[in-house]
């Protein structure tokens, strides 16, 4: 079994990378549904009861993914601590096992920090790609924690036309080092940054929002975005947080999701709006999946006047696979890592 560690994983992950490896499992997904088997998450909360911890959740997201020769069984444990960028560590702490299939055996043990901001933002990337418009130049990032670089560095890979970044949070010393930090590790990209102390500010002339936040209401309403303005929603991960308002999701010509099933139960955003009885919006109206997107089965005019577009990310096991193993298959062939016998 190959062990990699966090510093392995990073020299070898690029968003590129990342987002090939999704896509590639969309249109595979597409072509020969019964070929990836991802059973709902089992999702756990912590510390709900307690007085000195901010309570959070533990998760196993088991999946098993066959190419057409082989068959892998991968499972991500995640235990999301959001007490801990006090304790200088994310806040999302993560392992991923995968194993053959065929023989049982245990292949690779990886660290799954790094893969789940990557996966996350590769989702995001995706959905910049094929909802976001290709003239877009202005991006507002709205919370800047540990998820949010790799959430920046997918919107522009694929919208590398983009020159100015638009920063809040609400403690905006964070929001500095988040740029001083990005600057330092992603030079690729040069951009300017302003950060902000209002998010109407922020978001007023943005092509593209990226919300990562564990708000428990809308941040902002329609009215105060552009009509064309595309958005990330990956943040909001229970049903009683709410990063999107009603009247944005109801605005928007095209709400696409990741996992349509695995959204029923923790999109907070659109299960709140669904069940508010002031709400126009319903499930029934959900647009699609990425898996439609990437697969044709819809197709959005990315035109001056496509409307606003919301993409909101639940995640899903699958795309966890698709990841791991692609770092995991390129690890053994250049022989990276650490060896153990089990």
């Amino acid at each position: 079994m190959q062990i990699l560690d966090i510093n392995t994983v990073k020299k070898q992950l690029t968003m590129p990378m990342a987002i090939s490896a999704i896509e590639d499992l969309l249109k595979t997904q597409g072509e020969h549904p019964t070929w990836i088997k991802t059973p709902e998450r089992l999702v756990i909360p912590t510390f709900e009861d307690s007085n000195k911890n901010t309570s959070g959740s533990h998760l196993s997201m088991p999946s098993v993914v066959f190419d057409g020769d082989n068959e892998y069984a991968v499972v991500k444990l995640v235990t999301i601590c959001p007490d801990n960028p006090k304790r200088n560590k994310p806040t999302t702490m993560a392992t991923i096992t995968v194993s053959d299939s065929k023989t049982g055996e245990m292949l690779a043990f990886l660290d799954g920090v790094y893969i789940t901001q990557v996966r996350t933002a590769a989702l995001s990337g995706i959905a910049t790609k094929y909802l976001a418009n290709p003239t877009s130049s202005v991006v507002a990032v709205i919370g800047t924690g540990g998820m949010a670089y790799e959430q920046l560095n997918a919107i522009l890979t694929v919208r590398p036309n983009i020159k100015q970044v638009n920063l809040w949070n609400r403690t905006t010393e964070t929001a500095h080092h988040f740029q001083e930090k990005f600057k330092q590790e992603y030079p690729q990209w040069q951009v300017d940054f302003e950060v902000y102390e209002n998010i109407e500010s922020a978001i007023k002339d943005a092509d593209i929002i990226n919300l990562a936040t564990r708000a428990t209401k809308g941040l902002f309403e329609a009215a105060q975005i552009k009509p064309d303005a595309h958005i990330n929603a990956v943040g909001a991960y229970q049903p009683t947080m709410k990063e999107v308002s009603n009247s944005v999701i109801e605005a928007s010509t095209s709400v696409i999701i990741d996992d349509a099933e695995g959204g029923l139960h923790e999109a907070g955003d659109l299960i709140q709006a669904h069940d508010d009885i002031n709400s126009t919006w319903t499930w029934d109206q959900l647009t699609g999946t990425l898996n439609d997107l990437v697969n044709k089965k819809i197709s959005i005019d990315l035109s001056q006047d496509k409307g606003i577009t919301l993409f909101k990310s639940v995640g899903a096991a699958s795309f966890d696979a698709a990841v791991a193993l692609k770092v995991a298959q390129t690890a053994q062939k250049e022989g990276l890592g650490r060896f153990v016998e089990l």
